[in-house]
């Protein structure tokens, strides 16, 4: 798995002639009590290391070190490292146009944060606008039928049991919460509700950790890193015509 960070600056240039590149984004923020501040960051990565080793080179696929901070202002009332949304399409927007100019034509983004979600995609969005490249982005979890993984329960611990076992800390059952909240449980489908101080009454997670498992975490990790080595089939059999080996 070609990696930037490991290779000199004429393999990164006769790479990027056909190659894709793929950057992981995440954050460092609060996962309750049980999780670490990095676990976005490090789910991203292993769904998307382990998706590049099952495409064993073909395509070939340039990995770039993992953007580590996000957009995580709703977790500051405990911890978290976080990006201004500006800010994080600032620094996205010139990744992009630093590969570009590198020699990249393919680009993709694979997100582990929710809150990265909009902004990630609107940067994709606007620089593909400015410049003749062909770019795509997506988070690991939403692929295909991935569905909604909650914050700091069942899913996300669940994948670092699998992932990164000997991160994960004893867990407690989740208190119930009166009223329930409204970003984990909109009052109407499709209405994106927030309500002020709704993260930090709820102890900082969307469901119970405790029924996780390493077992449901190796399943829902193979799903995934199955979807994304998927996707990023079809986006290079979408796009090779017109943008690999300097066509365009």
């Amino acid at each position: 798995m070609p990696e930037l960070t490991r290779m000199t600056w004429q393999e990164v240039r006769d790479a990027a002639r056909s190659a894709i590149a793929l950057l992981p984004i995440g954050s460092q923020e609060q996962h309750a009590a049980h999780l670490p501040m990095g676990t976005d960051t490090m789910l991203a990565e292993a769904v998307a290391d382990r998706a590049l080793r099952r495409l064993d080179g073909a395509p070939v696929v340039v990995r770039l070190p993992a953007l580590p901070f996000g957009h995580s202002p709703h977790h500051l009332f405990a911890a978290a490292v976080s990006l201004r949304a500006s800010t994080l399409q600032a620094v996205l927007a010139d990744v992009l146009d630093s590969l570009a100019t590198s020699g990249f034509r393919r680009v993709l983004v694979v997100n582990g944060h929710g809150g990265n979600d909009e902004i990630m995609r609107l940067a994709v969005k606007e620089y593909a606008l400015r410049a003749d490249v062909a770019l795509a982005a997506c988070s690991y979890f939403s692929l295909g039928d991935g569905g909604t993984p909650g914050h700091a329960g069942r899913y996300e611990t669940s994948l670092m049991l699998a992932a990164h076992a000997g991160l994960v800390r004893p867990r407690e059952p989740r208190p119930e919460v009166t009223p329930p909240p409204l970003f984990a449980e909109p009052p109407y489908p499709g209405l994106t509700v927030e309500r002020h101080g709704e993260w930090a009454r709820v102890g900082g997670s969307t469901d119970d950790a405790t029924t996780a498992t390493a077992q449901d975490g190796a399943d829902l990790l193979e799903d995934r890193v199955t979807a994304l080595a998927d996707a990023i089939r079809a986006f290079d059999a979408a796009t090779r015509a017109t943008h690999a080996e300097g066509e365009a």
